[in-house]
């Protein structure tokens, strides 16, 4: 008689196949985690550009020192739309200093300086 070949895995290589796939996400998760902050950053920091970028137009045209969000936001505004990159909150009004950004990913704060 021959000798049947081998089928399936033993209990060990499973084993070893899981842990080195554990090892492996742990040291991807955090990467992945860091990659995301700084992504939403980027995006939170870009949209309070626009905004600084929209509120000095507005108040050189108007002629005033300050501008609600409202005036510059929306379908025929100077920003037609902000989207959200993590839950963020921005000012309410804006004058010429910087614009800070709360709340981002529920406990970052974004600082935009002019």
């Amino acid at each position: 008689m021959s000798p049947t070949p081998r089928q399936g895995f033993t209990l060990v290589e499973i084993m070893i196949t899981v842990v080195i796939i554990g090892l492996l996400a742990t040291m991807a998760i955090p990467t992945f985690n860091r990659m995301r902050i700084a992504s939403q950053d980027k995006a939170v920091y870009n949209n309070a550009r626009q905004l600084a970028a929209a509120s000095d137009q507005y108040m050189l045209e108007h002629g005033v020192s300050s501008v609600l969000f409202t005036d510059l936001v929306g379908p025929d505004r100077h920003i037609k739309t902000i989207q959200l990159a993590a839950s963020e909150i921005y000012p309410e009004v804006y004058t010429s200093g910087p614009i800070v950004v709360t709340n981002v990913g529920g406990r970052r704060t974004v600082t935009f300086d002019r």
